[in-house]
């Protein structure tokens, strides 16, 4: 090229910028989110993926097929089963609706006596894994053996049974004793929201104490209670423990139990993952209705937060509600934790209270002579602390940038934290199954698979926690440490995280105790040396030992109100009742 001096100039091509440098340009938050997201992927949705092909695959040669469905839901048994689990689910919400809505309002509204035992017991049956209580209530009320039955034929020389938990009644109870605290939850936060002064507007028109709460303080939390319902039904048709030790022997199958009559020998994985899928599509329906319900925020009064609150005087009807609670408490939590104490003491269990009955051979044959024992007891503490760990670190992270908004489209992060909510636990472990069982990560049965399936399965958890506790935390704190020099990780380490530690802790103890008493997702994974305490305790079951059962169920609540005791101290009284 020439030029006006008459020089020649060549033109110099653009430089090429190296992928590596180009690479180096990125943000580390970027590189952070591309890392997220796999982990996300791994863990939600390439197992729900897998189980969706599956559900659609020949066995063998992987061709498209519709025939896993017609086997799924072509025989008359495999239909009842999920009528029966509809069915089930619905009796057991109602029957927890009734037990808890009345605690609720007698401990948000009245003067009631004895509010602290109150929570003592919906504590107590939060705690109390469903399974376990099961088998109080099978000691309780076998039809044959149980306490209530033989003091019943005593009392009045009747042949029959006053009650039978082999029974559908006795299941739906059963159920409803244990899952009751989710709707008292729900329930009383959301009375607590309510002013004093409707009901004080119903009464000046003439409303009794009994007329206002009918016709004012309930219809105001409506959409709270439907809310429970709703929980507690999903929790039902999902539940594997209790329909199992309870309803299989009453000849009562559900889906879950059927669920696990494709995996036995020879495994029908394929066939499972279909007949899994309405499921999946119920539960995310019902979790949406949940979500809407919840979004009207019409049943709170207008005076909102600000309105008084005053303890409806009850007068002599104060004693009444007591009895409510304390009879709830007495089912729920007093008597079946009495007999499976007594069980765990005893030679033969039907024999009653007396000192030549009295043993610790039970307690002896768990920690010094029982092959598997121990080691279970070791597999549950490390997988569930392992899983609680990468749980609470992933939704920490996922919170953080979701709610610093530091990446465009930062709320896919967010929906695949919080998307194993809709995922039953029994689906998340086949759909884990079906991904990561088979060559070539072969994970089947090994210690990987079953924390992994644990994180996923609980991160709605840690990750709920985890963004209330970063939302509470002002951002221009982190801005002023970063005008002053701070790089953004030094400013987490050294602000947000001192002040979102105890949340975090909290989210961490929730974590490790619900996974250390999950048997729906775990019974799917389990190999010979990976077995937990829950999934001991079902063998334990089926091998009908209730001494010994009993006493390995006392092990598994010590190790879970070590625990509680634990994030009591730390974080609070009520750490595991809380709503995020």
């Amino acid at each position: 090229m020439s030029t006006a001096l008459g020089k020649s100039v060549v033109a110099t091509p653009p430089r090429r910028v190296s992928l590596a440098r180009r690479i180096g340009r990125i943000e580390p938050v970027m590189l952070l989110w591309i890392l997220l997201i796999g982990a996300l992927l791994f863990l939600v949705a390439f197992p729900l993926g897998k189980l969706f092909l599956v559900s659609f695959e020949t066995r063998g040669t992987g061709a498209f097929t519709l025939s896993n469905y017609v086997t799924a839901y072509g025989r008359a048994r495999y239909i009842e089963a999920v009528v029966n689990s509809l069915t089930l689910g619905l009796a057991s919400a109602t029957i927890a609706v009734v037990l808890a809505v009345p605690m609720a309002w007698a401990v948000s509204r009245t003067d009631m006596p004895g509010k602290g035992l109150t929570w003592t017991v919906v504590l107590g049956a939060f705690i109390l894994p469903p399974y376990l209580g099961a088998v109080g209530w099978i000691l309780l009320a076998g039809p044959n053996s149980g306490f209530i039955n033989v003091f019943w034929r005593w009392l009045t020389g009747s042949e029959s049974p006053f009650f039978n938990v082999y029974s559908f009644e006795g299941l739906a109870l059963v159920i409803a004793l244990n899952a009751f605290p989710l709707v008292f939850i729900f329930v009383k936060s959301a009375l607590d929201l309510v002013s004093s002064e409707m009901e004080d507007a119903a009464n000046i028109l003439g409303a009794g104490t009994w007329t206002a709460m009918r016709k004012v303080s309930l219809p105001l939390v409506w959409p709270a209670i439907m809310a429970g319902f709703i929980i507690v039904f999903l929790e039902t048709i999902a539940l594997f423990g209790t329909p199992a030790i309870i309803g299989i022997p009453a000849r009562i199958n559900v889906v879950t139990t059927q669920l696990w009559q494709f995996f036995e020998y020879p495994v029908r994985v394929e066939v499972a993952a279909a007949y899994a899928m309405p499921l999946l599509l119920v539960t995310a329906g019902m979790i949406a209705t949940q979500k809407l319900l919840l979004s009207r925020k019409g049943y709170v009064s207008q005076t909102g937060k600000g309105g008084e609150r005053r303890p409806i005087k009850l007068g002599a009807w104060r004693w009444v509600m007591f009895a409510w609670c304390a009879m709830v408490g007495m089912i729920a939590v007093a008597m079946p934790l009495f007999v499976l104490l007594q069980a765990s003491f005893a030679k033969a269990w039907g024999r009653g209270l007396s000192l030549d009955n009295l043993t610790f051979a039970n307690y002896y044959l768990l920690i010094f002579e029982h092959d598997m024992a121990m080691t279970s007891i070791w597999n549950t503490i490390w997988f569930s602390a392992t899983a609680a760990t990468i749980a609470v670190l992933l939704a920490l992270m996922v919170a953080y940038i979701v709610n610093r908004r530091l990446v465009p489209f930062g709320e896919v992060l967010g929906f695949l934290a919080l998307a194993p909510f809709v995922i039953p636990g029994i689906v998340m472990a086949i759909g884990f199954y079906a991904a990561y069982a088979a060559p070539p990560l072969s994970l089947y049965g090994t210690a990987a698979l079953i924390i992994l399936a644990f994180a996923a399965r609980f991160l709605p958890i840690a990750y709920a926690n985890s963004s209330s506790a970063i939302r509470a935390v002002h951002p221009e704190m982190e801005e002023a440490a970063r005008i002053l020099g701070s790089g953004r990780l030094h400013a987490i380490r050294m602000i947000t995280a001192p002040l979102v530690k105890k949340s975090l802790l909290g989210g961490w103890l929730i974590v490790f105790i619900v996974a250390s008493r999950e048997l729906s997702a775990a019974i799917f994974l389990v190999g010979p040396r990976t077995r937990t305490m829950s999934v001991l305790l079902y063998d334990l079951s089926e091998a009908g030992n209730f001494e010994v059962l009993a006493a390995f169920g006392g092990l598994l609540l010590v190790v879970t109100l070590i625990f509680v005791g634990i994030g009591m101290k730390l974080v609070g009284r009520d750490f595991m009742l809380r709503r995020g």
